[in-house]
């Protein structure tokens, strides 16, 4: 699905759907149910290629008959969904027999009513596509799909603004330098100047972030060193006869006087370049480059000649800079460069700082722009003018899509550009996200499961719809238009931002194609259309009154989303009958939530609620919703969820029903407390759950026949790429495990078992059988040196978290085999710990793990000790470490160890964490004694890591 085919591209399946003979249509209605199908290919097919047409440069006939096909899509979908769901509806969740028996007898009754009803529809149907398809030929919209393209020249928003903070740039030195310094990186003196490579570097983020003004400013600032230069911009509709002439003039202005008169092919020119650039040291810049294939042909003719050359690329797409050289990510300006370039653009060339300035404003003016210059040019311009008191309000009542306003559409400008640029299906992705409030994090799995019920994502046979998903997040991210949320442990993206600049472009694309109606947030007050399709309530009261109008006045609504608001009405989304998906998030009800009618929703595809203080009483009829893909409630689940086939995730609070293996579609199950009354049934069907994953789920303890059955199943799941055990401990006998054929899935990335006590180090887990393996948590009681090193050689391994009863050692470390822990950035043992250089004139490491009570490993050292040999790094990307010290086993002897922890052989250390245990020592004197040489450390280390030292009794 698209923003522009709505939802054509599903209602030709549905429409042959109906020809199966179980549902009985009149042959006179299958005829009928032909020639839609017939008509909607055509209708499809052409708007797939209205679809890769850059909107904005569409014949506006075009787009009014586009608009109303959409439409008309999504009522025909509409209908043909309300007749299939009523067909196909499963058998009566009622307890009762006698109940259970009359409503099959009304059961048949309703669907010949259906049949009836669909014939009408059909009708309908056929009568609106014959006028649409009239409409198109009547227009001829096949030969005007486009406007004619503009005979003048138009300057791009980047390059104007560009050349007016050409000579008084803010924020650009540090980035200059940096960037220079990349291009000029050092050799060894005996390489000769005519054996000097050609180094490329390609600068790469968002539009408005001031990538070429970086660029303009290295070239200013090195092109005097070279025999010629040029800086040419490209753009996204270039024509690459134009650059290569633009190239060539810009090298020699004299010589290429005449270049753009001429009618020289690219070969010819490519082949101009080459031979002019022969024995250069040139200096270029490409600015503006959109795709890979554009830069390979511009690459051709950029000759490799060991002259010491430079090149500079900049882009959107990632993948574009990756393949046009080293790859500089600009970051966006510091709080305090963004607040002197907006007081300079209001205030002038001294942009003098103001004391009386409201602080609280202007600090939120910065935040909203995020540090992108564009941004806070547009910002400056509409705060330009205005009494100081005034800045609020247009903080609050104005945003970058505000119209009337010269630089804030240019900004719109630039950013449509990647919008445009982008394929149908990811315009539809980027559009859904208006759906969150600004500076919301939204987590990835979660949207992912949100297109995938809205339809925006077409399965491909092989191909599971969230891998899919993830493909899609992930290109969006590649073109700079959402910014990554990591995880700072272990640095798995969990989810994006969307910066405000980008999110009001999608707001306002959004309303002009009647895409999302929004309510609330920083469009208060804006009326939704009566055919809206998808509605969002952002940090507001949904008033009983009010919701009773709207249930009414949008009969069409398929998606409503509410954020951290206040419902008043106890029931007003329930009645919104063509609901596929229902989010309700961090709000509150001022008299609970009723949702007996839940089970009347037949179309739901997505339903997630969770509010502030609320147990949800969920009905039995939840099991009516057999289309339902994904549902994440609190509460008690009903024991009816089982007949709920198609769906693929499950997020509960409490424990899941018995049946839970019916759900054989299943990809995701988290359940936050418990898992089932019956643990063992629980173990035994998860057998049945072969697509899983995700698995997350506790138990209050288990016997060894339960283990024997979790084990079993684990063998059968081997899609799984995360599994979470949080409960009461287990004592695991590894050996048992191995018996009965324990073995984990190859796709792991997550394993967090702290809760599972392994008598020993598993044997699968190793580098060969995990080869993904990113975060681990895991309780081995006994280790020794081949288990760490069995361990520290998981090649991705990030995140580490182990827990041991055992001393162990691993030695003869060497830094220059990278074999030890190579990606970890995050270490966490229960035990204490030190890096040991044994020997002066040997580089290789020892770490040490003690546990307090076996004999010490630990070694002392004075700290005048020198060392012939440093080896440069044990554990090259660790980030933070955290361990414990044992007071009682330190004997008073605090700075001989914690001054030789040996923090030097941890060059990217950035946070060290201490657990103290004391088993009732005083605190007073020892923490004093133990802060003192730890800080030392801290301090001697290069990156002054931050050290925090809590308490464990």
């Amino acid at each position: 699905m698209s923003v522009v085919t709505g939802a054509l591209g599903s209602l030709a399946p549905k429409l042959l759907q109906l020809l199966h003979d179980e549902y009985k249509l009149q042959k006179g209605v299958k005829k009928q149910v032909q020639w839609l199908h017939s008509e909607l290919e055509s209708i499809y097919a052409f708007l797939g290629e209205v679809a890769e047409v850059p909107w904005d440069r569409l014949n506006g006939q075009v787009k009014v008959w586009a608009r109303e096909v959409r439409e008309a899509s999504y009522d025909m979908e509409d209908v043909l969904d309300t007749f299939l769901v009523h067909v196909d509806g499963g058998e009566p969740t009622d307890p009762s027999r006698l109940k259970r028996a009359m409503k099959k007898m009304g059961k048949v009754f309703s669907k010949a009513k259906a049949r009836r009803g669909i014939a009408g529809a059909i009708k309908d149907i056929k009568k609106n596509l014959e006028e649409l398809a009239k409409r198109r030929q009547d227009y001829k919209l096949d030969d005007n799909v486009c406007k004619p393209l503009a005979t003048s020249s138009t300057l791009d928003p980047c390059m104007k603004a560009m050349c007016k903070e050409g000579t008084r740039l803010i924020g650009v030195d540090k980035s200059r330098d940096e960037l220079i310094s990349m291009l000029n990186p050092s050799q060894p003196d005996d390489v000769a100047p005519d054996k000097k490579i050609t180094k490329k570097v390609s600068i790469v983020g968002v539009g408005g972030l001031g990538k070429t003004t970086l660029a303009k400013a290295a070239y200013d600032s090195l092109k005097s060193q070279y025999d010629c230069s040029a800086f040419v911009s490209v753009g996204r509709d270039h024509d690459l006869v134009k650059v290569f002439k633009d190239i060539l003039f810009d090298l020699d202005k004299i010589k290429y006087d005449n270049i753009h008169n001429t009618g020289r092919g690219v070969a010819l020119l490519i082949r101009e370049v080459q031979e002019f650039l022969e024995n250069k040291r040139y200096f270029i810049v490409i600015d503006d480059v959109w795709d890979v294939p554009t830069w390979e042909a511009i690459k051709l003719s950029l000759v490799e000649n060991n002259c010491g050359s430079k090149v500079i690329t900049t882009t959107r797409k990632f993948d574009v800079a990756n393949e046009a050289g080293d790859v500089y990510k600009l970051k966006p300006l510091s709080d305090d460069d963004s607040m002197k370039l907006l007081y300079t653009r209001i205030f002038g060339a001294e942009g003098k700082y103001h004391d009386k300035e409201p602080e609280d404003v202007i600090n939120k003016i910065v935040k909203k722009c995020g540090g992108i210059p564009l941004a806070i040019m547009t910002m400056s311009s509409l705060l330009a003018g205005k009494q100081k008191y005034e800045w609020s309000e247009v903080l609050n009542s104005i945003g970058f899509g505000s119209k009337g306003n010269m630089e804030a559409e240019e900004t719109m400008t630039v950013l449509s550009f990647s919008y445009y640029d982008l394929p149908p299906h990811l315009r539809t992705c980027l559009l859904y996200l208006s759906t969150y409030p600004e500076d919301y994090v939204i987590r990835k799995d979660l949207l992912i499961w949100k297109w995938v019920a809205e339809g925006f994502i077409d399965g491909k046979q092989g191909t599971r719809l969230f891998e899919l998903g993830e493909r899609y997040f992930n290109d969006l991210i590649n073109r700079s238009l959402i910014q990554v949320v990591e995880n700072d442990l272990d640095g798995t993206v969990s989810g994006c931002r969307v910066h405000d600049m980008v999110l009001d472009l999608m707001r306002k694309l959004s309303s002009e194609e009647n895409f999302i109606a929004i309510l609330g947030g920083n469009v208060e007050g804006t009326p939704a259309p009566s055919n809206a399709r998808r509605l969002t309530h952002q940090n507001r009261i949904a008033e009983h009154n009010n919701s009773e109008a709207m249930v009414i006045g949008m009969p069409k609504v398929r998606s409503y989303t509410a954020f951290m608001c206040f419902i008043d009405s106890r029931d007003q989304f329930l009645r919104f009958k063509l609901l596929r998906v229902l989010d309700i998030v961090d709000c509150r009800f001022e008299k609970g939530c009723h949702l007996e009618h839940l089970g009347d929703l037949l179309h739901l595809r997505y339903l997630r609620i969770r509010f502030y203080g609320s147990s949800l009483e969920l009905p039995i009829q939840l099991g009516n919703l057999k289309l339902l893909q994904t549902l994440d409630v609190g509460g008690t689940l009903p024991a009816s969820i089982v007949q709920l086939k198609d769906l693929v995730r499950l997020c509960a609070q409490y424990g899941v029903p018995d049946g839970i293996g019916k759900l054989v579609s299943l990809e995701e199950l988290r359940i936050i407390i418990g898992c089932s009354d019956k643990p063992k049934r629980f173990f035994k069907e998860l057998a049945s759950l072969q697509e899983l994953r995700v698995l997350v789920f506790g138990t209050q303890g288990t016997d060894e026949s339960m283990q024997r059955d979790f084990v079993e199943s684990l063998s059968n799941m081997q899609k799984l790429q995360y599994i979470k055990v949080h409960s009461s401990p287990w004592l695991a006998d590894t050996a048992m495990w191995e018996a009965v054929g324990f073995v984990l899935p190859r796709p792991l990335h997550y394993l967090g078992w702290h809760q599972i006590r392994l008598s020993k180090l598993p044997s699968c887990i190793n580098p060969l059988a995990l080869p993904i393996l990113a975060h681990l948590e895991l309780f081995v009681i006994t280790m020794d040196e081949q288990d760490l090193k069995l361990l520290a050689r998981l090649p991705v391994l990030c995140y580490l978290n182990l827990t041991t009863e055992s001393t162990v050692t691993a030695s003869n470390i060497d830094s220059s085999d990278r074999s030890f822990f190579q990606k970890l950035r995050y270490f966490e043992i229960n035990q204490m710990v030190q890096f040991e250089q044994h020997d002066e004139e040997d580089a290789s490491v020892s770490l040490h793990i003690w546990n307090g009570e076996d004999a010490t490993p630990i070694a002392s050292r004075n700290s005048n000790d020198s060392r012939k040999v440093v080896p440069s790094s044990v554990m090259p990307n660790l980030e933070v470490l955290y361990f414990n010290v044992y007071l009682w086993a330190l004997k008073d002897n605090y700075h001989d160890y914690c001054g030789n922890i040996g923090l030097e052989y941890l060059p990217s250390l950035r946070e060290l964490r201490v657990r103290i245990v004391s088993r009732g020592m005083p605190a007073m004197e020892s923490d004093a004694a133990l802060a003192a040489p730890l800080r030392d450390a801290c301090k001697d280390h290069p990156n002054h890591p931050t050290l925090d030292m809590h308490r464990s009794y």
